[in-house]
């Protein structure tokens, strides 16, 4: 009896060690950093990414989702930018093969992407166009 208890605690501290050691890999087996940077051609616009605003291009960012972004930039003398761009996901974040680049592998994969803008300067109209713009408006009215 006394025996069978031994291989009992025996094998028990075998089972226990191996869940430590698959835990312990686990938490601390790889991850994916996912970064997004975004330029402006001139620099120092005000960037907001999908409503959230993120700070002055040239800005950099992380991000927890691949797909559809909506992008505002705005710099004083420019037209503001209101675009649309997709984030598309790597073949490694997806199924299968994101169990083992986010769980198991054990080094860090980071994901970096850069977009560049160009913003067109703002054109101001003119005294002449102004008014020539409320006579047409007033004729119409008429």
């Amino acid at each position: 009896m006394k025996e069978h208890m031994a291989n009992y605690r025996k094998a028990f501290r075998i089972l226990y060690s191996v869940f430590c050691i698959l835990s312990s890999v686990l938490f601390i087996a790889g991850c994916v950093e996912r970064r997004l940077t975004i330029n402006t051609e001139p620099e120092g616009a005000l960037v907001i990414l999908n409503d959230e605003e993120i700070g002055v291009s040239p800005v950099t960012t992380t991000f927890q989702w691949y797909g559809d972004y909506w992008v505002r930039l705005s710099k004083e003398g420019h037209e503001t930018l209101n675009t649309h761009r997709e984030l598309k996901a790597p073949w490694y974040d997806h199924f299968p093969f994101d169990f083992f680049a986010q769980i198991l592998y054990p080094g860090r994969i980071v994901d970096s992407y850069e977009w560049t803008f160009r913003l067109i300067p703002q054109k101001l109209p003119t005294r002449e166009g102004l008014i020539q713009s409320a006579e047409e408006l007033k004729t119409q009215l008429d």
